[in-house]
């Protein structure tokens, strides 16, 4: 059964192709990795990162709804209806 992948095979990704799977720029997915959010493995002067990793990653960047508030002002009119007149 030569179509099966064995499971202990590790699917491997370059900084380049981890950099663009992630959206990011080398420079921002070096800082991950230097920083210990995102692990990485260095065989000679090749660097690599397991596909796991990454999608582990991007699930842990899950962004928790309400969190970001503090990134958009109030409207007007939410600000009007929730100050009271003071006429």
């Amino acid at each position: 059964m030569e179509n099966e992948q064995d499971p202990r095979r590790i699917d491997w990704l370059s900084t380049r192709a981890a950099a663009e799977y992630l959206g990011v720029t080398l420079r921002t997915l070096y800082r991950f990795i230097d920083e210990g959010q995102l692990a990485a493995y260095q065989f000679g002067r090749v660097i690599r990162l397991k596909t796991s990793d990454v999608e582990t990653f991007i699930d842990a960047s899950r962004i928790s709804p309400g969190s970001l508030r503090h990134l958009y002002p109030e409207s007007k009119t939410e600000i009007s209806l929730t100050e009271p007149s003071h006429t």
